[in-house]
């Protein structure tokens, strides 16, 4: 063979083995992507923002004429917001809507969404309860929270949700507010040890058309009146660490099912 045809063959043997290298690496790079996703592309919550309104504030008793004056809630005046209530030892509504916003921040977040909250900590004032919704709908929240506990009287027990009525910049989010509410309401029965209230509104519902928190806000969202501080019962499950993880385990959940329209593996 001569030079020039020994040429030719190792060239088209390199050629060969070229092709057969290229086509390799087209295969595992097409299939590598299924293999190394990212952790946040499998989170449920991944690209989503919550809004997690935890009421009042631990040092709100120390201004009362901060918390005495007026805003406008979107159909009449009323205080900029209250104390909160408490247990009959002294445990304040405050800290709890804190704690448990506090552990359902981290599981939000572990499931991939952004978490704004209206105040950072329990140490502070305010804000108003309009600046509240303020803050959520600046934020673009995809939902919102507000979590409270009642101040009913002493021998009522249970949970409520309270959902809003059309007022104007809430029309469009009230039927998809009432979707929430409802997973809500059964992941409350489902993963808390608390019932519906025996004392407030109808089968753990009410419709609240006089709270800032709810006319105001743009976004979809319920107040959760989560048990009755006065009542010895329901204040020793609001007080426990255990307890406050498990209503955030449950507002999670709800969440969850709201956004992506499947429960939590293990929940509800």
């Amino acid at each position: 063979m001569s030079r020039i045809g020994r040429s030719r063959v190792a060239l088209v043997g390199l050629s060969l083995v070229a092709v057969a290298v290229a086509t390799f690496a087209t295969t595992v790079a097409s299939a590598a992507p299924a293999s190394h996703a990212t952790p946040a592309a499998r989170k449920p919550l991944a690209g989503k923002i919550i809004g997690i309104d935890p009421g009042h504030n631990g040092r709100n008793w120390t201004d009362p004429a901060f918390l005495n004056h007026q805003i406008w809630n979107g159909r009449e005046w009323e205080d900029c917001d209250t104390t909160g209530t408490q247990t009959a030892g002294g445990y304040t509504e405050a800290q709890f809507n804190f704690n448990v916003a506090t552990y359902l921040r981290a599981m939000l977040r572990k499931e991939g969404a952004k978490v704004v909250l209206t105040r950072p900590n329990n140490d502070g004032l305010g804000p108003c309860v309009n600046k509240r919704s303020f803050i959520i709908n600046r934020a673009h929240a995809n939902v919102a929270i507000d979590i409270h506990a009642d101040g009913g009287p002493a021998n009522g027990r249970g949970f409520t949700v309270l959902e809003p009525v059309a007022d104007g910049p809430n029309d469009h989010v009230i039927r998809t507010s009432d979707d929430f509410g409802a997973f809500v309401h059964q992941a409350f029965l489902a993963d808390t040890p608390f019932r519906v209230s025996d004392y407030y509104g109808s089968n753990g519902y009410i419709s609240r058309d006089d709270l800032a928190g709810l006319n105001l806000t743009t976004v979809p969202k319920v107040l959760i009146e989560c048990g009755n501080m006065p009542n010895p019962e329901d204040a020793a499950l609001l007080t426990s660490p255990s307890i406050q993880q498990k209503i955030a385990r449950a507002l999670n959940a709800a969440i969850v099912r709201f956004l992506t329209g499947h429960w939590l593996p293990g929940t509800s």
